[in-house]
């Protein structure tokens, strides 16, 4: 039966009575920034497919962390375009290419910052895909030693968390095998449980060159239809040794993060993908949306779908909106 005499209007009266009853939170400490770093020194060069975002050389890469520890941000994901490429995309694990310098200098200067590296090869090979290739197939298993290299060299360099987003099987085990044997132990995982072959990465591809030389990633990311498939790839990512479990895309899934929260009692990752940023960005441009309003909006709704951590190019806007 209603109960009549409820008034929930009388809960909404003023901003403190809203604030004193309000269910979910978005906190400065929730997000993790990304950055794209670049050969060179003194770059800083807005990325015309992510407008706000810039292409950063190690050392201005360097400022844009101090920034983000400033404003209260708890952590960093180094992406990054290296100066060669092959057919192995050995310039992932390659000490002396921009992501390892980026993540060594970072850790430098800002040691307070939590700096997360990410594993994986599409940016790294001449062909623009996530393992190796035989006549146009990516191969899973010969793929998982490169990986195991690329998380070794990116902890060597300082990072305290890897985040494998190359999607192939048993990636999880192997990088945990292969940190522990490395002696980092204490180096966590953040997996990319359940990454979807989305349209929405789009921007991102355009950032760091990565888009594929053929075909597309269908055939080791996630079917945007699959459900039910998402929840068994976070099982097994979890028995393998993962940390923090993610789902991405973020706003299109929130359907997943709410059965991840549900199911698994393991900190959940979203990332607030480069199309999700770009299209904000348009709109608001356009003066077609209030870009405060619908930003806070949108990672509330990550938040409240049962996210932990939120990575997202409006970090560093949230982080000042939110002081």
């Amino acid at each position: 039966m209603v109960d009549l005499t409820y008034r929930p209007r009388r809960l909404r009266t003023t901003p403190a009575m809203r604030a004193l009853v309000q269910e979910t939170t978005l906190q400065v400490e929730d997000m993790i920034y990304p950055l794209f770093v670049v050969p060179g020194t003194g770059v800083k060069e807005e990325i015309p497919s992510l407008p706000g975002q810039y292409h950063l050389s190690v050392d201005e890469a360097v400022k844009m962390a101090k920034e983000a520890h400033e404003l209260g941000i708890l952590g960093v994901e180094i992406f990054g375009i290296p100066t060669y490429k092959d057919e192995q995309g050995s310039s992932a694990w390659d000490m002396e290419q921009p992501v390892q310098q980026a993540i060594a200098a970072i850790r430098k200067e800002v040691p307070e910052l939590i700096v997360v590296g990410d594993v994986c090869l599409c940016q790294y090979t001449s062909s623009g895909h996530c393992g190796m290739i035989d006549h146009h197939e990516i191969l899973n298993d010969e793929t998982l030693p490169l990986l195991g290299k690329v998380a070794v060299s990116q902890a060597k360099a300082g990072a305290q968390m890897v985040a494998p987003s190359d999607m192939m099987d048993g990636h999880i085990a192997y990088l945990r095998q292969s940190l522990d044997e490395a002696g980092f132990n204490n180096v966590s995982i953040m997996s990319y449980a359940s990454k979807y072959a989305s349209a929405y990465y789009g921007p991102f591809r355009d950032a760091v060159h990565s888009a594929p030389e053929f075909g597309d990633r269908k055939s080791y990311q996630m079917d945007p239809a699959n459900r039910l498939e998402s929840l068994r790839m976070i099982e097994r990512d979890i028995c393998e040794g993962a940390d923090i479990i993610m789902i991405k895309p973020a706003l299109s899934y929130l359907d997943i993060v709410r059965e991840a929260r549900d199911n698994f009692d393991y900190p959940l990752a979203v990332y607030n993908v480069s199309g999700e940023y770009a299209m904000v960005k348009a709109a608001a441009a356009q003066g077609l949306v209030d870009e405060k309003r619908i930003v806070l909006e949108t990672l509330l709704s990550m938040k409240r779908a049962g996210a932990k951590i939120i990575i997202t190019y409006h970090a560093l806007d949230v982080a000042r909106w939110l002081r």
